[in-house]
């Protein structure tokens, strides 16, 4: 089993993901989709969040050796970034999704000097628009960006478009392909829901549902 396929069956068995064709869930943009992702769910699951973050530990360390400083995306991201800045013994900030209204004001939480090469750290990247504005803010505050990593993706073409264009290195722990296919493997979808499951990654602004 690659390591993509192992975080997804973790997801699957906390039920930090939820796949439901027949009664679609709506996103904050008012998208349709037959699939839920909540990865906060892994966080109550001791063994499984283990996993997690020791996989996500060992991708920072592989793929971002030089990085100095992590920061973690408001609210989803800022445990599993704590975690692993911890783990790797590497300072650590959170960003806000807008400025705080009272007190200091801060939209980025923590100590950091500015030119730190910073990694952003995101629960989940579905069209990646809110993950590059927290990028903008990270590199507005003075801080150089050496990528984003994540838990999971939906891996959205527009998504791969954004980064592209930024020239910004980013990885997932695992994604869609991985966890539907681990799915179809064990059992848990097949026939009319596998093909619902794949056409809503194609065009999933305009989908409406199980014909």
């Amino acid at each position: 089993m690659t390591n993509e396929k192992a975080v997804a069956e973790k997801l699957l068995q906390v039920q930090a993901i939820k796949l439901n064709p027949a009664s679609p869930f709506t996103w904050a943009s008012g998208w349709k989709s037959p699939i839920y992702c909540d990865n906060r769910k892994v966080l109550g699951f001791p063994y499984e969040r283990d996993f997690v973050k020791s996989e996500l530990c060992n991708l920072i360390f592989t793929r971002f050796p030089d990085v100095e400083l992590l920061a973690g995306v408001a609210t989803a991201g800022i445990a599993w970034g704590a975690m692993a800045a911890d783990q790797l013994k590497l300072p650590y900030i959170y960003v806000r999704p807008k400025p705080k209204e009272h007190g200091l004001g801060n939209q980025i939480e923590g100590y950091f000097e500015k030119g730190q090469k910073t990694l952003i750290i995101e629960d989940l990247v579905s069209t990646g628009k809110s993950s590059l504005q927290v990028v903008d803010v990270v590199q507005q505050a003075g801080l150089e960006v050496a990528g984003m990593v994540s838990i999971f993706t939906y891996g959205f073409p527009q998504a791969e478009k954004a980064f592209a264009e930024r020239n910004l290195p980013y990885v997932s722990l695992t994604n869609y392909d991985s966890l539907i296919g681990l799915a179809i493997e064990k059992g848990i979808v097949g026939g009319d829901m596998e093909n619902t499951l794949l056409n809503w990654r194609r065009d999933p602004a305009n989908w409406k549902g199980m014909e």
